[in-house]
């Protein structure tokens, strides 16, 4: 249980955490590339061979998650392939009611991810996602992803978020860890982003696998 009076902010993840993770699993991990393997006239298992050796290389890096960045390697219009199947972007169970509640309740609500600008404006048309929050913000213009060293300091001082005072929820330990280096106060994890996928094991963050556990009796 939470308790409810200490907190002015939530900070939410967007993929895997308001969103279910199988949009995004299913998209670079089959949908990407098939369009790839298409385009450079490649068997299957071999353009995702690559995509995985690509991916291997940027992981933990904000190259991993730029669509721009992605695009120039591929030699794809990867925002583009991306809007093709944003029909199948979707909240989490319980994920809107939980941000109606917080919004019923006061609290000031901020989404944080680290997708690229276009894939945070190609999620919010897909789910309109932004009419329950007060901001939202990419991680791309700080030049540091979440789990990158120094993310959170720069990004209270562009902000103003009392750390202190803050709840930060998210499904990645290394970003959950480096959140809770760098001073933010209340850490949850989400412990099944894909809901496709049987749920993580439960880490040294306190776990949820469903909104509803955060309201109130």
């Amino acid at each position: 249980m939470l308790d409810w009076t200490a907190i002015d902010t939530v900070l939410l993840d967007m993929d895997g955490t308001l969103l279910d993770l199988h949009f995004d699993n299913f998209f670079w991990l089959e949908y990407l590339p098939g369009r790839y393997a298409e385009q450079h006239g490649l068997p299957l298992p071999e353009a995702k061979a690559r995509l995985e050796r690509f991916s291997a290389a940027l992981q933990g890096s904000l190259n991993w998650y730029c669509l721009d960045h992605w695009s120039r390697e591929l030699a794809l219009d990867v925002e583009a392939i991306k809007r093709e199947v944003s029909a199948g972007v979707k909240f989490r169970p319980g994920a809107e009611d939980f941000l109606r509640f917080l919004r019923a309740s006061g609290k000031h609500c901020v989404l944080l991810t680290n997708a690229h600008p276009k894939a945070l404006e190609i999620k919010h048309v897909a789910s309109g996602l932004g009419t329950y929050l007060h901001a939202m913000y990419s991680t791309h213009p700080f030049g540091l992803a979440k789990e990158n060293e120094g993310f959170w300091p720069a990004f209270a001082y562009a902000t103003g978020i009392d750390y202190h005072r803050c709840l930060f929820i998210d499904d990645s330990l290394p970003v959950l860890r480096r959140a809770r280096e760098e001073g933010v106060a209340r850490l949850l994890q989400v412990l099944q982003p894909d809901m496709s996928l049987p749920p993580r094991a439960a880490s040294e963050f306190p776990g949820i696998l469903h909104f509803s556990e955060l309201l109130p009796a």
